[in-house]
Formats: C-alpha cells, sequence, structure tokens
C-alpha cells in the first residue's frame, strides 16, 4: 500500500484495515479466493475451457470411436452442448470410475459426465445438475440361467459390480455376494466365464452392448423395477451450479436434448 503524505490517526488506520479485509472474497477453503458467482463458474469463464471428467469406456455413453479412437458417446455430445452454452470448449480427463469422484474432489476437473445416478448420499456430497437422463435397473444373466427371475432370486447370488456404482448398492440390497471389477465390460466377462451369477446395470448400457456386439450368451433377466435419473455432478458449492441447469434447460427447450438422445438410442431417454 503506498504511503500517503497525511498523518493518520490510529483508530482509523485499524478501522481502515478492518474494512479491508472484510472486503476481500470469501477463500473456498484452499487459500484461493471465490470471486463473485463461484470460484470454479469463474475459472471456467477466463479460462475458456470446461474440465471434464469421464470413463471414456463405458458404451454408448463415454467411449472411443473403434475406427478413430476419438472419445464420442451419449454423454460426451451432453456435455459438450452445455460447454458450448458456456460459450467454453469441454476438455476431457479419463480415469476409471472408482476414481471419478475423488478427481472432482481434488479439483482435477470441474464436472463429471458420466452417467451420474442421482441418490441422496450424492446430493448431500455434490452439486448435482438438472437429470438428463431417466433410465431403468436390469439385472442381467447368462442366456441358460433359469434361476433369476425376480429380485428375490438375487439373494445369495454372485454379482460383480463397480465399488462406488448405485448399482453396487442396489445388488447389496437385494442380497448378492458382490465383488468389485471396473465396470461393464468386465462383469460380462466373469458372467460368461461362470465366475459370477448375474451383474446390475443401466438398461440403456445393456442394450447398447446387446445390439452392438450381437453377444447371445446373456440376457436381461428382469428389471429391478426402478428407474433412475443421471446428472452432471460438480464440486459442492462450486459456483456452476446455475449456470450448467441454465444451459441444459435451453438445450432441452431447443430440442437438442432430445436430437443427442434419438441419435445414440433411437428415442427420447431425457424425460
Amino acid at each position: 500500500m503506498k504511503r500517503t503524505r497525511y498523518a493518520i490517526a490510529l483508530a482509523a488506520t485499524v478501522t481502515a484495515a478492518l474494512a479491508a479485509c472484510s472486503s476481500q472474497p470469501a477463500g473456498d477453503g484452499t487459500g484461493a479466493a471465490s470471486p463473485e458467482g463461484g470460484s470454479a463458474l469463474a475459472e471456467v469463464q477466463e479460462s475458456g475451457v470446461l474440465r471434464v471428467g469421464t470413463e471414456g469406456t463405458y458404451a454408448p455413453f463415454t467411449f472411443h470411436d473403434a475406427t478413430t479412437n476419438e472419445l464420442t458417446g451419449y454423454d460426451i455430445d451432453v456435455v459438450t452442448a452445455v460447454a458450448e452454452k458456456l460459450g467454453v470448449e469441454p476438455e476431457f480427463y479419463e480415469t476409471q470410475w472408482d476414481a471419478i469422484f475423488p478427481g472432482l474432489e481434488s479439483g482435477r476437473y470441474d464436472v463429471i459426465a458420466n452417467q451420474v445416478s442421482v441418490t441422496e448420499e450424492r446430493q448431500e456430497r455434490y452439486d448435482l445438475s438438472e437429470p438428463y437422463t431417466v433410465s431403468t435397473g436390469v439385472v442381467v444373466t447368462r442366456a441358460d440361467n433359469a434361476d433369476i427371475t425376480s429380485i428375490e432370486d438375487v439373494e445369495g447370488k454372485s454379482a460383480a459390480q463397480s465399488a462406488t456404482s448405485n448399482w453396487n448398492d442396489a445388488a447389496r440390497a437385494a442380497g448378492a455376494n458382490v465383488q468389485a471389477v471396473e465396470g461393464l465390460t468386465q462383469s460380462i466377462a466373469l458372467l460368461k466365464d461362470g465366475r459370477i451369477d448375474l451383474t446390475f446395470n443401466d438398461n440403456l448400457a445393456v442394450l447398447d452392448y446387446l445390439r452392438s456386439t450381437g453377444d447371445t450368451e446373456v440376457k436381461i433377466a428382469l428389471e429391478t423395477g426402478e428407474s433412475t435419473e443421471q446428472a452432471l455432478a460438480m464440486r459442492k458449492d462450486s459456483g456452476l451450479l446455475d449456470a450448467v441447469n441454465d444451459a441444459l434447460g435451453e438445450l432441452r427447450e431447443e430440442g437438442t436434448l432430445t436430437e443427442i438422445s434419438e441419435k445414440w438410442f433411437g428415442e427420447d431417454v431425457t424425460q
């Protein structure tokens, strides 16, 4: 601070200093200032980049095209459209599902676009956007399995699930003995090898797998009877939530979300 050429009374000096301190933006707990509107939003706007955490291995939501090896998928298209509404470019950070939330919490990226199911626990820990996908849970078994036809039949059976997914919770709640895997592809492989009895997952992911692979060794044995909603996830109180919701709202009104949905699934799964 520049020296003044005039004497200032001690009381005035203290008052001014206190006023200056109170006028500074509040910190975010990491020593960084939080500009009005939220630090994450301000950083995104200043950098021109929305950093996105995603798996890149969960077709048809986020995966690499077999021909071009480019990252693509339903969720990739949705979050890219959101970034465009925010006036920035998406920058993708690929990681395994079980590491995806720690990466968000550490500030490696600003948002997760990876079919994050809305749960009470996640709502308490993160900012979740308005849902952009609605789906149904299913149980997958080997095609020749006639023993699992209802949710009651799951009890005592072996299952493979991503440890931090809501499907892991669903399998355990149904009484299955669960072992941890990285994702649907590994679960299906264990299922076909006879090392597990079943796996829970999203009907859209399973239908896409069956459609794209033509695999006749596994089947959808039953629906869980519960629908789930998926959202974009952000750090709690990062300041991004309102802007992301506004973008999703515009994309819904324009019909863009429906177009993206029909591109990947042949129907609107956003309602």
